[in-house]
């Protein structure tokens, strides 16, 4: 098995209010209000920040999860949901270095305000801002926008890449200098440096230009997950960091040899890109204590909670009136999801070829999602991470912390040291802006003059 040379792993901390478990909240210590209080969010990205990590990332969705209100009345994770600009921009002032990322749709967006509140993010955090594109993949949401349900899986991925291209468009409307501010010209904005976009395509006719300065960056950070066909080509034309589900060490090798062998035919360079699996990590001063970890956890969760969180990833499964102590019929498993086809894969796997009861099905995803689960001491830890890292499954991770703030704490705390005691990790950070930390080029205008011969060899 081919081994890369020595490197240092990028590492995010996605972080939940209460914690990815759907027990987290009912964890001592763990503050209720954690979902709207600026102080907890503040904490854990200074805790992220404090522990050298590349970035915190928000996932969101506009609606909450489906089911009844019998069952998502238990669950926390897409109830009480925190607006994610509103919270970085916030976390921005009082912090100095993590980078703050965030989801925001296409599918249920404006391209102009997504170029201009990610573009706003990126001046007041001085570079540190990331999008996170994706199409959703919830039925439910639609359904807030005046919609019967999600587009086509294709056609939204299709949009997606119309869209995307718009919002970088929008990013260089003007050149890096335009701003000369002289007062003896009189001229705020050299004229001769701003670009009316004019977009008129098949899905959006935008104008443009964007009211505001090219962000820090260039463009903030792009980041994706789309783990499907038309997800991977697009992650392997646009984006620079992907957050993929990491079912499994083989599986993941497979997808990151898969994804970066496909960045050739849109000209890009593949350490331009960053894979990085989530992973979901109950890390404890030893083995037993990790253990408990999850122990407890798995006897603090409510069934009905347990399968909301199942349920928001297998939209289109009736699992209403089944026996928790049976498999699941496979008559109930409907494989034409319009979800996300990667992540509902994985649950229709698990479901079909292991025959696992409901219950166990409940537990285990409530415990590790889609992802592969990250379990020990510090070291056991460290040596699942370095392995991954080593053979071409991951260019660093995407850490899933059970219960907020408590094990985001034990990862800086414990896990981290050992990564750069074996000179896996950083240090310290060595610039300033997000693009720093993930050793990602700042990308030039569409407007700017090429190098000249010399400059480029």
């Amino acid at each position: 098995m081919p081994h890369r040379p020595p490197a240092q792993m990028a590492l995010g901390s996605f972080a939940y209010a209460f914690g990815y478990h759907p027990a987290a909240w009912l964890q001592p210590g763990v503050p209720h209000d954690a979902a709207t209080s600026l102080a907890h969010w503040v904490e854990l990205a200074r805790i992220a920040e404090r522990g050298k990590m590349d970035f915190i990332f928000i996932a969101d969705s506009p609606a909450v999860a489906p089911g009844p209100n019998e069952s998502i009345a238990r669950w926390t994770n897409s109830m009480n949901r925190p607006e994610p600009l509103t919270l970085l921009a916030a976390m921005a002032a009082q912090t100095t270095h993590i980078g703050l990322a965030a989801t925001l749709s296409t599918s249920f967006y404006e391209p102009y305000n997504v170029a201009r509140l990610f573009g706003m993010l990126d001046h007041v955090s001085h570079g540190r801002a990331s999008w996170n594109v994706v199409t959703s993949d919830h039925q439910a949401t639609s359904y807030n926008f005046g919609l019967d349900g999600l587009e086509p899986h294709a056609l939204r991925y299709e949009k997606a890449r119309e869209f995307f291209d718009i919002v970088c468009g929008l990013w260089d409307s003007y050149d890096d200098d335009a701003f000369i501010c002289d007062p003896e010209s009189g001229y705020y904005f050299a004229p001769d440096r701003l670009h009316p976009l004019d977009h008129k395509g098949k899905h959006y006719s935008v104008r443009g230009p964007l009211n505001l300065a090219r962000p820090p960056q260039g463009r903030p950070v792009i980041a994706q997950a789309g783990g499907s066909e038309a997800g991977k080509e697009f992650a392997a034309e646009t984006a620079e960091v992907v957050f993929s589900i990491g079912s499994s060490i083989e599986e993941s090798r497979a997808f990151y040899a898969d994804l970066k062998g496909r960045m050739a035919k849109f000209g890009r360079a593949t350490d331009q890109l960053k894979v990085m699996p989530g992973i979901p990590v109950y890390v404890g001063r030893t083995e037993e204590e990790a253990d408990e970890k999850l122990a407890r956890l798995g006897a603090s969760l409510n069934p009905a909670a347990g399968l909301s969180a199942l349920q928001l990833f297998m939209t289109g499964v009736d699992f209403s009136g089944l026996d928790l102590d049976q498999p699941v019929p496979a008559s109930r498993i409907d494989s034409n999801s319009n979800a996300s086809k990667a992540i509902f894969g994985v649950a229709e796997q698990l479901l079909r070829q292991e025959g696992m009861t409901l219950r166990q099905m409940i537990s285990r995803w409530a415990a590790q999602g889609s992802h592969t689960l990250f379990k020990g001491s510090p070291k056991q830890v460290v040596d699942q991470m370095e392995e991954w890292f080593s053979t071409g499954a991951a260019d660093g991770f995407m850490v899933m912390h059970p219960v907020m703030p408590h094990d985001l704490t034990d990862f800086v705390e414990l896990v981290v040291p050992e990564l750069q005691r074996r000179g896996l990790y950083r240090e310290d950070y060595s610039g300033t802006m997000l693009r720093d930390h993930l050793g990602l080029a700042r990308p030039a205008s569409r407007y700017a003059a090429p190098p000249a011969r010399d400059e480029v060899a």
